[in-house]
C-alpha cells in the first residue's frame, strides 16, 4: 500500500507544486501556479464539461436500469430457468473487458455498421452517422457505451438485496389495500436505500476515472468533443510532458474522490 499507493500520491502532490518536473533535476517551486494553469485553461474546462455529462448520465441510467432489469429478474412472474438465462445475458457486459468493449462497439457505430443499418431499415436515419468521429453525437455514444459496460454491476447488486426483503412485508402493505406502485415507493426503495447510496458513490468514482474506454474508442477526440478529466491528464502528462499541471489536474480528481470516498466510509460505518 505504502510503495504502490501513498508514495505516488505524495510525489503526485508534490509535483504539483513545482515546475519543470522529471525532466528537469533542479524544478523550481511554484506554489499554486500550476492549478491556476489548469483552472483557467479552455481545454481543462471543457473537459469538466464532458465529465460532468459523461459521469451524470451514466449514473442514473446504470441505476434506472439496473433497478428495471433486476426487479424484472425478481418477479414470480419468469420461470427459474428463464430468470438463469437472462441473468446470464444481462450480465454479460460486466464480463467483457474495456478492449473487447470499445472494438466491439466501433464496429457497430462505424458508418457502415449495424447500428447505421438498422436506422436506416427503420427508416429513423437517410444518411450513414459517424457516430465516434462526430462532434455532435461522439460523447453521447461514448456515454452509451458506458452505460451499457456499467449496468450489470447495478442489476446483480440490487438483485441481491431484492432477494433480503421479506416477503411479510409486502404481504402486510397488500392488506392495508397498498397498491405495487406504492409498494415500491414505502418498501423496496427505502430498504434499498444503503445499496443504492453505496452503488451511485462507487460508480462515480469510477466513472470520473473513466479512461480505457474513452481512449481505445474516441482518444477524447474530435476537437476534444470527448475530452474527459481522465484523458485531459494524460495527454497533458504523456503527449505535452506538462507533468507539473498534469498533476495539478490529478490532484483535483484525487480531492473530489477523495471527499466521496469519506462520504461513502461514514455511509458504510452507519450500516454497521
Amino acid at each position: 500500500m505504502a510503495v504502490l499507493l501513498v508514495i505516488p500520491i505524495f510525489m503526485v502532490i508534490r509535483y504539483s507544486f513545482f515546475d519543470n518536473v522529471i525532466i528537469n533535476n533542479n524544478p523550481v517551486f511554484v506554489g499554486f501556479q500550476n492549478y491556476i494553469n489548469v483552472l483557467t485553461d479552455d481545454d481543462f474546462l471543457v473537459a469538466v464539461k464532458n465529465t460532468l455529462f459523461f459521469v451524470s448520465v451514466s449514473v442514473i441510467a446504470h441505476l434506472v436500469i439496473g433497478l428495471f432489469f433486476a426487479m424484472l429478474l425478481n418477479t414470480d412472474y419468469l420461470g427459474e430457468k428463464t430468470k438463469g438465462i437472462f441473468r446470464v445475458i444481462y450480465a454479460l457486459p460486466w464480463m467483457f473487458t474495456a478492449s473487447v468493449i470499445a472494438i466491439l462497439w466501433k464496429m457497430m457505430l462505424n458508418p457502415h455498421g449495424i447500428i447505421n443499418y438498422l436506422l436506416q431499415v427503420g427508416n429513423l436515419a437517410s444518411t450513414n452517422i459517424a457516430w465516434l468521429s462526430s462532434r455532435s453525437f461522439a460523447l453521447m455514444a461514448v456515454t452509451t457505451i458506458n452505460i451499457w459496460a456499467g449496468y450489470p454491476f447495478y442489476m446483480i447488486s440490487i438483485l441481491a438485496g431484492l432477494q433480503g426483503i421479506s416477503g411479510d412485508l409486502y404481504e402486510a402493505a397488500a392488506i392495508d389495500g397498498a397498491n405495487p406502485v406504492k409498494q415500491f415507493f414505502y418498501i423496496t426503495l427505502p430498504q434499498l436505500k444503503p445499496i443504492l447510496i453505496s452503488l451511485l458513490t462507487l460508480d462515480f468514482v469510477w466513472t470520473i476515472q473513466q479512461f480505457a474506454l474513452i481512449w481505445l474508442t474516441t482518444g477524447g477526440g474530435p476537437i476534444n468533443a470527448t475530452e474527459t478529466l481522465s484523458t485531459y491528464i494524460y495527454k497533458q502528462a504523456f503527449s505535452s510532458y506538462q507533468y507539473s499541471q498534469a498533476s495539478a489536474s490529478a490532484g483535483i480528481v484525487l480531492f473530489i474522490c477523495t471527499i466521496l470516498a469519506i462520504f461513502y466510509a461514514k455511509q458504510q460505518k452507519a450500516r454497521t
